[in-house]
């Protein structure tokens, strides 16, 4: 089993413990002429980038991107980032180890997410709209996928049991929302919130590494989601046609603008409300992720990607006894790219 993660290395330590292998590469050296093996290696803590300088020729061909393998090697700091001088290299035997090591996760009981959820959707008055969501919670094969699936690659939510924290999140804002607004319709929103992102179940893979499965990248999570959603509408003997017209449009709509990968904008008020909650606690999540790895002493975080600037840590700016602030970046906004259905949307511009 895994005996050491990558947040606890220290410089001058040496590891002898398993990764999984992010990227695989020979690098040259343009002036030298020196070739050596780099690597990415990653465990559910982070990622290390790792080098090995001589002897490696003969492990080229022994493992491959996303297999586990053992690692004995150094760690040191190299431009103030921690990276590994790999002494030895050798795959894993499949019965050594846990692939939940690898790959960050919820740190929450993902069995207690799934009950409060179920808890939310037993509330639910409308028959119609109970009946749909029950269809995807007691379906075994869609609640496993549902209690691992993350909700993104990186911007939010980006480990294991990301999306099922995300909508149990939006069910707790949701109720806060319809006592203020009490001409929301909260069935219909909460069953926006349940339904929205359903598709990331089968737009993203996520067993040894988090990426796009090729229906994900041909078809992107609101167009799989949508042809969900419309199975089990067909499936359920006289579901109301104007109620389905408004559960779809709930995700078709939900990322806002067209420009953001929508096909259509919000134009009901459950809609909008949607669009605008996902979009806060996306945010908010992103917020978290960056700031928690922000040292406490440290006044300006890393370029926030979800964003697009640097966070301040305002418990460090408040307190007057931190040491001086690093300068802050120069920021880099661009205006992010995507197509209307392309995959590239749900993590280059404002949410997903």
């Amino acid at each position: 089993m895994k005996s050491a993660f990558i947040a606890d290395f220290q410089d001058g330590q040496t590891v002898a413990t398993l990764f999984l292998v992010r990227e695989k590469e020979i690098r040259t050296s343009a002036r030298t002429g020196k070739s050596w093996l780099r690597v990415a290696l990653a465990d559910r803590t982070g990622t290390i980038e790792a080098k090995m300088w001589d002897n490696y020729t003969g492990l080229l061909e022994t493992f491959a991107c996303e297999d586990i393998v053992r690692v004995r090697g150094r760690v040191k700091l190299y431009n103030n980032a921690k990276e590994l001088t790999i002494e030895q290299i050798l795959i894993a035997v499949e019965t050594d180890y846990a692939l939940d090591d690898f790959l960050p996760h919820t740190k929450h009981d993902v069995e207690k997410l799934f009950a409060q959820l179920r808890e939310e959707i037993a509330g639910v008055k409308n028959p119609w709209l109970r009946k749909l969501l029950d269809s995807f919670a007691d379906d075994p094969e869609c609640a496993v996928k549902l209690k691992r699936a993350p909700a993104a690659m990186t911007m939010h939510h980006a480990y294991l049991g990301g999306l099922l924290e995300h909508v149990v999140s939006l069910c707790g804002l949701a109720k806060h929302i319809t006592q203020h607004y009490p001409e929301v319709d909260a069935d219909l929103l909460l069953a926006g919130i349940v339904l929205h992102d359903i598709g990331k179940t089968q737009e993203l893979s996520y067993s040894r590494a988090i990426g796009y499965t090729a229906e994900g990248q041909l078809l992107g999570h609101i167009v799989i989601g949508l042809g969900m959603v419309q199975r089990r509408i067909d499936a359920i003997p006289g579901f109301p046609k104007p109620l389905a017209a408004l559960v779809e449009h709930l995700i078709v709509s939900h990322h806002g603008e067209l420009e953001f990968g929508s096909p259509k904008v919000p134009a009901t008020r459950e809609a909008v409300l949607l669009h605008y909650l996902d979009d806060l606690d996306s945010k908010m999540a992103a917020m978290r992720e960056t700031l928690g790895q922000t040292a406490a002493d440290e006044m300006w975080s890393t370029r926030n990607p979800a964003l697009r600037r640097n966070l301040l840590n305002v418990q460090a700016y408040l307190n007057p006894d931190q040491p001086k602030p690093k300068t802050v970046p120069a920021p880099r906004d661009q205006k992010p790219s995507g197509g209307l259905f392309g995959t590239q949307t749900s993590e280059t511009v404002k949410k997903s």
